[in-house]
């Protein structure tokens, strides 16, 4: 049995559990179905209210015992007085090194993780959920990326002539989005209104990109990718609903006042248009609340980042395999070519406002039949148990099963 310790940013410690959280999970859970002891090690934001961050901890390990990780959640913070340069939360720092020690593999999807904290792993591979984006970041200088064992990424076109983005020198190995059958089984609910999907809006986010010799800064937020589309709803037949991070009706009143007035006006302007908004911290409350609020949709609609369809990075969110994975018929983004996701049945890939208007009248033209090419490219692309011991297989150095891609 091979301990795998899967090292974590913005996972469990984030207030309901959002999308990023159940990627980790699928992971995590992926592997324990391989036999793989699995560890969470997280790094949480420190904070100088002692009892606040007593809090903080046990909620975490609350929600990693209803996972059957309990006992396994190694938490700490940034120090920079510790010798180390972090401080561990719940648990010694001597039991912190010793499982790292004698793990099989670290498996780090935190990319700016202290350098002698990974020291203490004997094998490690670094997770890439942000294809394109890491890439040019580490080009770029603006971050710094300690060496790994091994690299896997879910772009589909890293490291091949397809990307518009540089490789860094580095050998990509490639992986899917990996999602655990049996923890989203199958939903067909014909009678289901909406299609949906869960975001963040808006943040400093901004990409240089050369166009004609000259650079340019692209608003790489959700927000420009989805207002480019802001007359589908006219178009289609069903609503169209957005659970989305607004700052607008911030009970607490810690929003900054230009972001909420912002948010507001976004809020109005969709709406009146036709789509539906909604609160992700509505729908997305805990794990549970997150997946409910997958499962009686009756698919999913979504705009990717600018970045990925200016990098045509080949990438999939691991929130629309969980859709394909209940049986929901998917009409997303266009990023990149593919050399196994079809177009057209069960998942729908858009360029245009009228692609995907055309996508809509195809999938209720048909409705059952795209849901059960929904849930069959879950269990053909996507299933964690393939997934997961190719890349593990990989990372160990071990040879890999034929439906792997690592």
């Amino acid at each position: 049995m091979s301990t795998v310790v899967l090292s974590l940013y913005n996972g469990a410690n984030v207030p309901g559990g959002g999308g990023r959280f159940w990627a980790y999970m699928q992971f995590a859970q992926g592997l324990r179905r391989l036999g793989c002891q699995v560890y969470w090690l997280e790094q949480l934001r420190p904070s100088s209210d002692s009892a606040e961050e007593a809090q903080l901890c046990v909620s975490v390990r609350e929600r990693m015992q209803r996972f059957g990780l309990d006992g396994t959640t190694l938490l700490y913070a940034a120090d920079p007085r510790s010798v180390d340069g972090v401080r561990f939360l719940g648990c010694t720092e001597s039991r912190a090194r010793a499982v790292l020690r004698r793990a099989d593999l670290l498996l780090n999807f935190h990319y700016a993780i202290d350098r002698r904290l990974l020291g203490w792993a004997r094998r490690t591979a670094l997770v890439d959920l942000d294809p394109g984006l890491l890439q040019q970041w580490m080009a770029t200088g603006q971050l710094a990326v300690a060496r790994h064992d091994r690299y896997f990424t879910t772009g589909e076109t890293v490291g091949t002539p397809e990307a518009r983005f540089p490789s860094c020198g580095l050998s990509w190995k490639h992986i899917r989005p990996p999602v655990c059958l049996d923890l989203w089984p199958v939903a067909y609910t014909p009678d289901a209104e909406s299609f949906t999907t869960l975001s963040r809006w808006s943040s400093a986010s901004w990409l240089k990109v050369k166009e004609n010799g000259h650079t340019t800064l692209l608003d790489n937020t959700k927000r420009a990718a989805f207002l480019e589309y802001v007359e589908l709803p006219r178009q289609v037949a069903r609503p169209l609903e957005l659970a989305l991070h607004l700052l607008d009706r911030d009970p607490a009143g810690q929003a900054r006042r230009k972001r909420a007035e912002q948010d507001a006006a976004d809020r109005a302007h969709l709406e009146s248009h036709g789509w539906r908004v909604r609160d992700s911290g509505e729908v997305a409350a805990c794990p549970d609340s997150l997946r409910s609020y997958v499962q009686t949709s009756r698919g999913e609609f979504s705009c990717a980042k600018p970045s990925s369809v200016e990098f045509r990075n080949g990438w999939v969110s691991a929130r629309s395999v969980c859709y394909l994975a209940s049986g929901k018929p998917i009409v997303v983004q266009d990023t990149g070519p593919s050399s196994y996701l079809p177009n057209g049945e069960g998942i729908f890939r858009f360029s245009s406002l009228a692609q995907a208007a055309a996508a809509f009248a195809a999938i209720e033209s048909d409705y059952r039949r795209h849901c059960d090419a929904a849930r069959a490219l879950a269990e053909t692309h996507f299933d964690a148990r393939r997934v997961l011991e190719a890349a593990l297989n990989g990372a160990l150095g071990r040879a890999s099963s034929p439906n792997g891609d690592a």
